[in-house]
């Protein structure tokens, strides 16, 4: 699981825990352990007790955000860290506009992953 530096952080707004997830969700906490092994959710070690939490936006409406997976095999490929993903999923983008996790949680993941594909170029 990744580190992440502190202005990484100060762009994601809300975490979640994998307990809290696994609640959201309706499953066991090893199926978001898995979901986190398998590249779909980036989880990091956070706070005082390092507890690995998942940025909230990368979980709604019971389920995890369409086109999150995607998009994050997408980045991997093109050679990104989990924290550069992270970065670049939580920086604003005015031509979206937002930010991609946010044009993902808006169903907008086509053009999320547009610009993904455009960045190994």
């Amino acid at each position: 699981m990744t580190e992440i530096d502190a202005k990484t952080d100060a762009l994601i707004p809300a975490w979640l825990t994998l307990p809290d997830i696994a609640e959201q969700l309706d499953v066991e906490v090893t199926r978001v352990r898995q979901l986190v092994r398998e590249g779909q959710v980036i989880a990091v070690r956070r706070g005082e007790n390092r507890v690995l939490q998942v940025p909230a936006a990368f979980i709604g409406e019971g389920k995890v955000v369409r086109g999150l997976a995607g998009t994050l095999t997408l980045l991997r490929d093109d050679g990104f860290t989990d924290e550069e993903m992270l970065e670049w999923l939580f920086t604003p983008d005015d031509s979206l506009p937002g930010t991609p996790a946010q044009a993902l949680r808006e169903n907008r993941g086509t053009e999320v992953k547009r610009r993904a594909q455009a960045l190994a170029v």
